[in-house]
């Protein structure tokens, strides 16, 4: 009934605008039967002269009201060209509406003029009124309130999200209200730990809470306290969201959810207010569970900027958080999960013991939960026999629980689009293909010249990549053009927990394999290597500066994990100036290095190109096939030469595993080594 009431779109404010537009309708309607009006003096001056007009009686100095004699409409009969559009009414026979017809002359100019005019044609019968219109003098105060008063209603509504949870609805006074969405009586997001694949370690921190609220007596009888909050941390996609879900779906306390911009307004106090009636409503119905999403866009470390903002509202939510979550006051019964991918930006105050005191890191999948995400999000496909769960989990490192779920839904518009029965291997291919590449552009034009020239920079990349014993397994090379590249090869990297010197620098000579193999065929180089190039210099710059691989620089790293140093460089010039020479050593001496190997196998790459040019694509065998097998190469299957994990050509940004940011333990973004490379003219 309620839910009715709040849908209802009748308002008593309606019912004030309908009553003054049926007052004002009526006004304009009755004016609009009884009168009519002319524009011309001289049209009335013409009748006063017939004598066709009784009673003029002159308006507020500036209009004059007069009716017509029976000898006037005589007049006008004869004479068309007088300004009279209604007496059509009075030409057909209604001579009877004669008397109350009303005549009205909108401007008569100067009224002495006026005046003039009538004495001299010796006409007397005119007076002179003064009249106020009430109607028009009260809309004319009242209108321009009204609208604001509307536009206001408008705005707060829209600003208040037209009604929420927990009392925020749309009413003007009602904006400092919590708009947090809130599960109990039954209510739940039919999620549950079931749902959640993977993610083991941080399943069991989430389920203790959850534990610790159904059968609180366990723990207390041991003297442990409920924790006040728990932190979830990890990259996009990686299922946070997904954990909370399945919380509000398996606890029987109310759970209240919302995300952290629901606190950031215009107004302020709004964010703080928002935040004392969250803690109110969450105290009220202990125990109960708070989940704030993104809660960086209310959690940012204070104190920074402070030049550009005078009095930052948002920090004044935060400060109002942290005094909620452990101030002076008490806080039983009432617990905080937060979400965010963005942890190194929070305030240290937000993240101590006693307001989080558990951050659950939600990392990426690895392979045993790869296949536990697939065996959820294929259940609902219908799958042909041949597919291998395990198959595609090794061929999908560094996909998160997001990326899978994606490439089990494109897999699955692919065989639809091919008009086939049951999903099937190839289909999950072609998913990984156009998820990491982009679409197939088979038609795009390309001169002949241009194909040569990306058949031996994709060439290069293979040839390198598969002499170098750290670089990462090939899978295959097309110079078929996808998304923005013009060619890309797949390789399958390894899921390392940390990366040394040598495989960093065989990745880069790899990358740089493109442009060496351009320069040496054609003794010329394009701007095919685009990517290459960002790619390779971000890593080096990394190497060198974040993870104190370079011996003239030292063992020192000015990565800046809490972002305090945004506007200001932590070395000095000469420093910055040592960095920038050890960068362009260590790149030129493995683009040397990538030119020396392709001039000593230039035959074997001129085979693996002429290769390309015939079929477009070409896998591990054929590589095999010019080169021979790689000695370092282990034997298991895991270089299986079918599929394709990872774009390693230049062709996609996101890459699934990144080399460097493994060998980061505290998460760093300075070295991205993507396996990405793109061959854009």
């Amino acid at each position: 009934m309620s839910e009715e009431k709040r849908k209802n779109p009748l308002s008593v404010y309606w019912i004030y605008i309908a009553f003054v537009i049926i007052l004002v309708s009526t006004h304009l309607y009755v004016n609009s039967e009884t009168s009519t009006t002319i524009k011309y003096k001289e049209s009335l001056l013409e009748l006063v002269e017939a004598k066709g007009v009784k009673n003029i009686k002159i308006i507020n100095q500036s209009s004059a009201r007069f009716q017509l004699r029976k000898e006037g409409v005589q007049y006008i009969n004869t004479h068309k060209k007088l300004d009279f559009p209604n007496m059509r009414k009075v030409v057909n026979g209604k001579q009877k509406d004669l008397n109350r017809l009303v005549f009205e002359l909108e401007n008569i100019g100067n009224h002495a003029n006026f005046e003039k005019a009538l004495d001299d044609r010796k006409y007397s019968d005119y007076e002179n009124v003064i009249e106020t219109n009430w109607i028009a003098q009260i809309l004319g105060y009242l209108l321009p309130f009204g609208i604001i008063v509307l536009i206001w209603m408008f705005v707060m509504r829209r600003m208040s999200g037209g009604g929420g949870a927990g009392g925020g609805g749309g009413q003007i006074f009602n904006i400092g209200k919590s708009r947090a969405q809130v599960y109990e009586k039954g209510k739940s997001t039919n999620v549950t730990f079931k749902d959640v694949a993977g993610l083991q370690g941080a399943k069991e921190e989430i389920v203790e809470i959850v534990e610790f609220l159904k059968n609180p007596k366990k723990y207390t009888e041991l003297g442990a306290k409920i924790p006040k909050g728990a932190l979830l941390v990890g990259p996009p996609g990686t299922g946070k969201t997904l954990l909370a879900k399945a919380v509000a779906g398996e606890a029987k306390v109310p759970f209240f959810s919302l995300s952290g911009s629901d606190f950031v307004e215009m107004f302020v106090g709004v964010g703080a207010s928002r935040v004392r009636d969250l803690f109110r409503q969450a105290k009220e119905k202990s125990p109960s569970i708070i989940f704030i999403d993104e809660i960086d866009a209310i959690g940012r470390a204070r104190g920074k900027n402070n030049g550009f903002n005078t009095n930052d509202e948002r920090e004044n939510t935060l400060n109002q958080l942290l005094t909620e979550m452990d101030g002076f006051g008490t806080n039983s019964g009432v617990i905080i999960l937060a979400a965010t991918n963005r942890a190194d930006v929070l305030d240290s105050a937000l993240m101590r013991a006693g307001r989080f005191d558990r951050q659950i890191y939600v990392d990426m999948p690895d392979l045993n939960e790869r296949k536990e995400i697939f065996g959820v999000h294929l259940k609902p496909i219908k799958l042909s026999t041949e597919i291998d769960v395990d198959f595609l989990a090794k061929q999908t490192p560094g996909f998160s629980g997001a990326d899978i779920a994606n490439l089990c839904n494109e897999a699955a518009l692919i065989a639809a689009r091919h008009n086939k029965k049951h999903v099937e291997k190839q289909d999950f291919l072609d998913a990984v293909d156009r998820i990491i590449g982009g679409l197939e552009k088979k038609n795009k034009i390309i001169t002949p010249e241009e194909k040569k020239t990306i058949a031996f920079h994709e060439a290069g990349h293979a040839s390198v990549s598969w002499l170098l014993q750290y670089a990462n397994p090939l899978v295959k090379v097309t110079i078929v053009p996808r998304g923005q590249s013009l060619g890309a090869a797949w390789y399958l990297p390894e899921e390392r927990s940390i990366t040394t010197t040598e495989q960093l620098l065989d990745d880069m000579c790899a990358t740089l394999g493109g442009r060496a193999a351009e320069q040496l065929i054609f003794n010329k180089i394009s701007t095919g290597a685009l990517s290459d190039l960002e790619r390779v210099t971000k890593q080096a710059y990394a190497m060198i500066s974040i993870y104190g691989l370079n011996e003239r620089v030292g063992n020192i790293s000015y990565y800046d994990s809490q972002g305090r140093d945004a506007f200001t460089k932590p070395y000095s010039d000469d420093t910055a100036k040592i960095i920038d020479e050890e960068v362009s050593k260590l790149i030129e001496s493995q683009y040397q290095r990538a030119l020396q190997l392709l001039g000593e196998h230039k035959e074997q790459l001129e085979q693996v190109a002429s290769r390309l040019l015939t079929s477009e694509v070409i896998f591990k065998e054929d590589l095999e096939a010019v080169f021979g097998k790689r000695p370092w190469d282990p034997e298991p299957e895991q270089t299986e030469p079918e599929v394709a994990a990872e774009a390693a050509g230049e062709l996609a940004e996101t890459t699934p595993e990144n080399p460097s940011e493994e060998h980061n333990e505290s998460g760093a973004e300075g070295g991205d080594t993507q396996n990405s490379e793109e061959t854009t003219a």
